[in-house]
């Protein structure tokens, strides 16, 4: 059995960046030309009126300030709400191939490996792009790594899921290194017309390193732990999928784009993921205040306050718990490697860390390190 390190990471920013003022134009532009266009059934009481956005209530209810995307017009425009992406064909790599090269290649250079030095790519994401072939093997294609490559989905924690099959696949000795890739392309299943969700989501595509510690560059981070939860839950979801034709669904239809009840969500999963951590910890002969910092999940502010609160029993300094989401958004399964990528430089050897993802499911990974 092999000891293991995450060696790198990379990071792959679209573009386009939509501010919250920005959105809330587009979206209030919407909402009164579909209450105009709809004023009688409002009237009679048969249709509720969409409710206008503001800039204050979406950094009130998120942290929020701007996100990220692939493309931003087609977002924007009061007539479509909705990214515009033109079709590739099958002889072109594809969008979400595209950006976890990119990510991926950055992630190598930063460890100085190259694909010779990789043994497997793991596409971990909240939703793919297609069904097969397999994104992973795409990408693992396009980098030139030989070897194998697979998908999983476990929505906003894929990026740990994949972090812990990494790391098996590290520690038995099946592969000397292994990528872990999360392009997240969430703007193309964000419900835009939707008040209470339309600001969450951005695009970004991170990338993991994870080899054998005897191979990591100086300064890489032993994973000393990974842990895993998943009990399931139908207050986050998304009903798109193959089947969804052969139900003669409407792609438009509400359930076919992503939705949640909100406030449900924050009063189960807080309390889960503070356990989680927590007793994760202790396992390994650590308490929560030995960790010198939380590398948490970017979904809600108060969601990553109220976590860290509950471990430590008082506020965390932005230092012990970085915030990235007010710059990216919600970016699903990226968010905690973000915030691990852009916030590790000053760890000293010894130091303790934790990334920790939580999401639909629901679904808990966490990955406890220490620098070398």
């Amino acid at each position: 059995m092999y000891s293991v390190a995450i060696s790198s990471t990379g990071l792959f920013v679209p573009p386009y960046v939509i501010t919250n003022e920005e959105l809330v134009e587009a979206f209030n532009t919407f909402a009164e030309q579909e209450n105009t266009a709809h004023a009688a059934e409002i009237a009679a009481g048969t249709r509720a009126a969409i409710p206008m956005s503001s800039v204050e209530f979406i950094e009130k209810a998120s942290g929020i300030k701007r996100r990220y995307v692939m493309e931003k017009e087609g977002v924007l425009d009061p007539q479509r709400m909705r990214p515009r992406f033109t079709p590739r064909p099958d002889t072109e790599i594809s969008m979400m191939a595209e950006i976890a090269v990119a990510a991926a290649k950055q992630a190598l250079e930063r460890a100085g490996k190259t694909a010779a030095d990789v043994d497997g790519v793991i596409c971990a994401s909240a939703n793919m792009q297609r069904a097969y072939p397999a994104m992973a093997v795409e990408i693992q294609t396009a980098l030139g790594i030989q070897g194998f490559g697979f998908d999983m989905n476990v929505a906003c924690s894929s990026a740990t899921f994949g972090i812990e099959m990494a790391v098996n696949a590290v520690k038995s000795g099946a592969a000397r290194a292994v990528l872990v890739v999360d392009p997240e392309i969430t703007s193309a299943h964000l419900a835009w017309k939707d008040r209470d969700c339309h600001f969450i989501f951005g695009d970004v595509c991170t990338a993991i390193l994870v080899e054998r510690l005897e191979n990591a560059p100086p300064g890489a981070f032993e994973v000393l732990g990974t842990r895993l939860l998943t009990t399931f839950s139908n207050a986050i979801r998304n009903n798109a999928g193959f089947m969804s034709r052969a139900e003669d669904r409407d792609p438009d239809d509400r359930d076919q784009l992503f939705y949640q009840e909100g406030r449900r969500v924050f009063k189960e999963v807080c309390p889960l993921a503070a356990q989680h951590m927590t007793s994760h910890l202790a396992d390994l002969g650590f308490t929560t205040e030995q960790v010198r910092r939380f590398w948490l999940h970017q979904a809600n502010l108060s969601m990553n306050q109220f976590i860290v609160r509950k471990m430590l029993g008082r506020d965390a300094t932005p230092e012990e718990a970085p915030v990235i989401l007010d710059e990216f958004a919600n970016t699903a399964s990226a968010g905690s490697i973000i915030a691990f990528h852009r916030h590790n430089a000053d760890f000293k050897a010894g130091d303790l860390g934790v990334i920790c993802s939580f999401g639909a499911g629901y679904s808990i990974g966490s990955v406890v390190v220490r620098r070398t």
